[in-house]
């Protein structure tokens, strides 16, 4: 059967720490390759971390109807999820797992339904996070306020997620993450 596992959190949360972990633990999965609009990282490669297209490509498969979902995030910032990714990745048998923001995987849980398991990444505090952000030094800080304001809304839509996982210690996240959907795909 045509199974998803949906990881979210705010920025800073840990939710690509634990896909990475995931990815080692679960041989089924695959991940899902988000397209974006934003600029390219240092260390990330196009059409692994992120397919990085143009505002105008992005906006013409909008148009076409590629999206199964699709957002402005930050303004000018477009983030989105291919349909043709999940059926290139259920195609080979695989269990599609995404690393998406709050809104995405509200969106992706209300189409996928039942096919899907969303999980909620919380951080202990907004201390925390507001620390892990920073000790990251990749914001200027208008970005970086504009990411804290934004998990302060993020955080008001835990509720809406099947589980919900305090990412306190790594480790101990990673279990019981890994408890979670092991139950779920059994």
């Amino acid at each position: 059967m045509e199974k998803a596992i949906i990881i979210t959190a705010p920025s800073g949360a840990g939710k690509t720490t634990l896909v990475k972990l995931l990815l080692k633990e679960f041989p089924q999965f695959a991940f899902s390759v988000s397209a974006c609009t934003r600029n390219i990282r240092p260390n990330e490669v196009d059409g692994k971390d992120y397919y990085f297209l143009s505002k105008e490509t992005f906006k013409n498969k909008i148009q076409e109807d590629a999206f199964i979902e699709w957002e402005e995030v930050y303004e000018g910032m477009f983030y989105g999820t291919l349909m043709s990714e999940i059926q290139r990745i259920w195609a080979l048998g695989k269990v599609v797992i995404f690393d998406i923001d709050v809104q995405g995987a509200i969106n992706l849980k209300s189409k996928l339904g039942e096919k899907a398991l969303a999980v909620f990444i919380a951080p202990p505090s907004l201390e925390v996070l507001r620390n892990r952000l920073a000790a990251r030094g990749t914001e200027s800080n208008e970005s970086f306020e504009k990411r804290i304001d934004k998990a302060v809304q993020e955080l008001s839509f835990q509720n809406q997620m099947d589980e919900i996982v305090v990412n306190d210690d790594l480790e101990k996240a990673f279990e019981e993450l890994s408890d979670k959907i092991h139950a779920f795909l059994a």
